[in-house]
């Protein structure tokens, strides 16, 4: 019986495939990397588009009602936005700096009325160990303002890029759409092209139901800080409507100035205005919530607060600015493109197909 050896293993005729498996595994992480490094970058870019559709939006509408062109109906769009900022922050800054002498005046003594009142109920000594916390705490930051005034320019910057960014591409979106679909395969351009139309109309929908939204807010702050007494009610409802864009945060970024002006005209009127604003917090989830995803993606609540609380973790407070936008971006992608092409079913993208 004649013993068969084991052919010796040929490198030669492996080596081409070993070399393309190393290359692709290289260029995977080397792109990973170079998102993971562009995180900001990206974001910023994904903002650009946000306004872009917001600018193109306002120019549509304009065009249909007046038969302008659409280079004039832009640029007007842009700079009543831009407008509609300066006058808010210019009017609304004025009148806190106005009333900044009486705010640092009147709160020591809400504070010991407030102190007080907790002493009333046993919570004294916990409150001012709280504070003592809180004061060495601002002890620590005190020393790094420099640090933050730097930040502030960056963001500056990345402000005056977003808006030049969003006016480019609102310009002729179709460019940017053409070069977007060069890219893709041409078994998967038709799917592509689908899902920036699904994109497109779920970021137009959820911008209408959020001004909706907004309005209200700044409407319904308005008229309650009026009833209230607190001064600049008009510039701090404004404020509230803007900042009600940001989920989660963006009230309450919005009632911490409201508060501290309500403390000018009493104690009473602070703690109204933090009813007035859980209040309209209320109302805004319970009515205005589903009538924006009627307007947009029927996104489940829970899945855009986890959404949220992902975005933040991963990509700081510029991440929970634009969790909304964010997730129905992904909402739509995923639903045509793995739900209704990979998977064949028939599934509702955008409320309005």
């Amino acid at each position: 019986m004649i013993e068969r050896r084991p052919r010796p293993l040929d490198i030669s005729r492996h080596t081409g495939a070993i070399a393309v498996i190393v290359v692709v595994i290289v260029a995977i992480v080397g792109l990973a990397w170079l998102l993971v490094s562009l995180t900001n970058v990206l974001l910023l870019i994904f903002a650009a588009l946000v306004l872009a559709v917001i600018f193109s939006a306002m120019a549509d509408w304009l065009c249909r009602r007046t038969g302008m062109k659409r280079g004039i109906a832009l640029a007007l769009c842009v700079l009543a936005v831009l407008a509609l900022f300066v006058a808010v922050f210019w009017l609304f800054g004025a009148q806190l700096a106005d009333q900044f002498a009486t705010i640092r005046a009147s709160i020591p003594p809400a504070l010991n009325q407030l102190e007080q009142a907790l002493d009333r109920v046993g919570l004294g000594e916990p409150a001012r160990r709280l504070l003592a916390e809180t004061s060495g705490d601002l002890g620590r930051f005190l020393p790094q303002a420099g640090n933050y005034v730097v930040t502030a320019g960056n963001v500056v910057t990345n402000v005056v890029l977003l808006f030049v960014g969003a006016i480019f591409i609102a310009s002729d979106p179709a460019v940017y759409r053409r070069g977007f679909l060069l890219l893709m395969p041409r078994r998967a351009e038709d799917t592509a092209a689908a899902a920036l139309d699904d994109a497109g109309r779920g970021l137009r929908g959820w911008i209408l139901g959020q001004a909706l939204s907004s309005g209200f807010v700044a409407l319904f702050t308005w008229g309650g800080l009026t009833l209230i007494g607190v001064p600049a009610a008009g510039g701090l409802g404004v404020v509230a409507g803007l900042l009600d864009f940001i989920p989660m945060i963006g009230p309450i970024i919005a009632a911490v100035p409201a508060v501290l002006l309500a403390f000018t005209a009493s104690p009473t009127a602070a703690a109204w205005t933090v009813g007035l604003f859980l209040l309209i917090q209320q109302l805004q989830g319970n009515i205005l919530l589903p009538m924006i995803q009627e307007q947009a993606v029927n996104v489940p609540p829970a899945v855009l607060l986890f959404a949220i609380l992902a975005a933040g973790t991963l990509f700081g407070i510029v991440g929970v600015i634009l969790a909304a936008p964010l997730t129905v971006v992904a909402y739509v992608m995923v639903q045509r493109i793995y739900v209704r092409t990979l998977l064949g079913k028939p599934v509702k993208i955008v409320n309005r197909d």
